[in-house]
Parts: C-alpha cells; sequence; structure tokens
C-alpha cells in the first residue's frame, strides 16, 4: 500500500515564492553588507554555544546534585530502619522526578519553549493515573502498611477473611501462606482500609475455654480439677511476669442442659494452639476420671395419667 502525499499547485507556488523571497533577502543583505551579516552569524553562533555550554554544566550540576540527594535518602532510611521496599520506592520515585524537572530546566536553557513539553508531561501523568488507578491505590496502600507496619513478615494475621503468616510484604501486595501451604496474595490497597487482626503483635495471649459439666457436679471440686491441669502445664504463665495475672476460673452460667465454667489464662504468643487444643483434651480426660460428667441437650419428659 502506498500513500501518495498530494500538495495543490496553489500552495506549492506559495511554498516556492516564500522560499524564494527569503533566500532574496539574505542575498540582498549578504550584498549590501557582508561585514555585519558575518558578525550576526558568528554572534548567533557564539550566543548558541553559550547556551549548549550554559546547559551542559546546568544538567552536570543538577546530576550531581540528584546523586547527592539519592545518597542522603539511603543514610536517612538505613539510619532510620525503614523498611527496604518503602525506602527503594521512595528513593526511586524522588530521584525520578528531580531527573524529569532538570531535563526540562536545561532545554529551557537551550532556548527551547518548555511550556508545551510541561504541559504534555502534566497530561501524560494525568492519562497514566487514569489508567493505573487500582495500581495507584495499591502503591499508597503499600506505602501506609510500610510506614505504619501494622505487621511484618513472619506475622499471623487475619484479613480480607484469610489466615496465615506473612511471607512477603511489597509496595503493591502482601503475600500470606496459610495453614494448608496456599499463597494467598493481597493488594495492598483493599489492606490498608480493611481490618486486620494480628495475631503476632505482642508477645502474649490470654486463652479462653468455656467448660461445660452436667448439673450436679461441685462447683468448687469442678474449678480445683481445672486448676490442676492447668498448672501441670510449664507453658500456663501466671502474675510472676509483669502486665500478666494468674490463672481464672469462674461459674459463669446456668445453662438449658449444664452448668458452665469459664477459664482464662496467659500463654506465650506462639504457644497459643498447642496449649489450647492440649488443656482441651486435658480437662475432658481428668475431669472424666473424677467423676465429674460431661452434659449432652437433654429434655424431661412427664406423663400425667388422666383419671
Amino acid at each position: 500500500m502506498h500513500l501518495i502525499l498530494q500538495i495543490p499547485p496553489a500552495d506549492s507556488v506559495n511554498l516556492a515564492d516564500s522560499a524564494k523571497t527569503h533566500l532574496e533577502q539574505v542575498t540582498t543583505e549578504l550584498v549590501k553588507n557582508p561585514n555585519e551579516f558575518i558578525n550576526n552569524i558568528g554572534q548567533q553562533a557564539i550566543d548558541f554555544g553559550l547556551k549548549v555550554l550554559a546547559a551542559i554544566i546546568i544538567y552536570m550540576v543538577g546530576a550531581w546534585l540528584i546523586k547527592k540527594a539519592k545518597g542522603i535518602l539511603k543514610k536517612f532510611f538505613q539510619r532510620k530502619g525503614t523498611e527496604g521496599a518503602l525506602a527503594s520506592f521512595v528513593t526511586s520515585l524522588t530521584t525520578i522526578s528531580l531527573t524529569v524537572l532538570l531535563l526540562i530546566i536545561t532545554i529551557g536553557t537551550l532556548g527551547i519553549n518548555t511550556t508545551s513539553l510541561a504541559a504534555l508531561l502534566a497530561a501524560g501523568g494525568m492519562a497514566i493515573g487514569m489508567a493505573l488507578s487500582g495500581t495507584v491505590q495499591n502503591f499508597a496502600g503499600g506505602i501506609m502498611i510500610l510506614a505504619f507496619k501494622p505487621f511484618k513478615a513472619g506475622d499471623l494475621i487475619e484479613a480480607l477473611g484469610y489466615v496465615g503468616v506473612v511471607s512477603e510484604v511489597n509496595i503493591v501486595s502482601t503475600k500470606l501462606t496459610t495453614a494448608d501451604n496456599r499463597s494467598i496474595i493481597l493488594p495492598n490497597g483493599a489492606l490498608s482500609n480493611g481490618n486486620i487482626n494480628n495475631f503476632s503483635q505482642h508477645h502474649y495471649r490470654r486463652i479462653e475455654w468455656l467448660v461445660d459439666v452436667a448439673y450436679g457436679a461441685e462447683a468448687e471440686k469442678v474449678k480445683t480439677e481445672i486448676m490442676n491441669v492447668l498448672k501441670s502445664d510449664k507453658r500456663i504463665l501466671d502474675s510472676k511476669i509483669e502486665g500478666l495475672a494468674d490463672p481464672f476460673i469462674a461459674f459463669a452460667a446456668l445453662k438449658d442442659s449444664s452448668i458452665e465454667f469459664v477459664v482464662r489464662t496467659w500463654v506465650k504468643s506462639e504457644d497459643y494452639w498447642d496449649v489450647f487444643y492440649n488443656i482441651n483434651e486435658s480437662i475432658y480426660t481428668e475431669l472424666t476420671k473424677k467423676g465429674i460428667e460431661f452434659p449432652f441437650p437433654q429434655m424431661d419428659v412427664h406423663v400425667d395419667k388422666l383419671s
């Protein structure tokens, strides 16, 4: 396929006439005053050369300042212990922004009008921002997460309907590894705006059990046997550790088919689930040995004879 550009005869004539007129003016000026013409050409060349030299100097100095600013930012983030992904993102964004500004200043030094260039860059930035609105939201969410650190790699969290250990945090997403070894990737935009339950934020956690036993059981005996179960486990903590409390057992409620006891105690966060399941089993085993019965739903039906 061949594209043939046709110029109307009138336009061709006008273009030729304009070029001919300009050439005649230059020739006339050269003939009338050749020294002045040469001086003007030389002066223009010198002016342009000075502009080029100034642009080169400005660019070199600006590039050096940007490099120094990049080094200062890196040292600042290292001193503050900032998350690596956040430090890298902020440093790169700052460097790119300063470089674009330096290029605009350098081009302007050459005498080129940079207004249209700046407008073009602004329009391009707006178009890219609208096209990548979801990604920009995730970037913003990633900055919030990395800056405020609601969790870190290795923490067990619950968020957006998933529970897992954080295996990776980057600028746009967070990766969880679930208990059944699945990898879940959560967008940081939604994650930063949602509820986050961090099970690993603190060194200690409190466990609570609700123990139902049959009516007729002696309350003090039940409490004593449960306390013996707790004391037999060395992972159970007490008030010897500042901020913690001794194991707590109380008569909680009278229910339809049972009486309920609430049991609370403190453990290390990493021991939570092991202690929870072990004590569950031990309570059932030991209370059964002591003749304390566990109830099941039941209903008493009384039949009266009608005379």
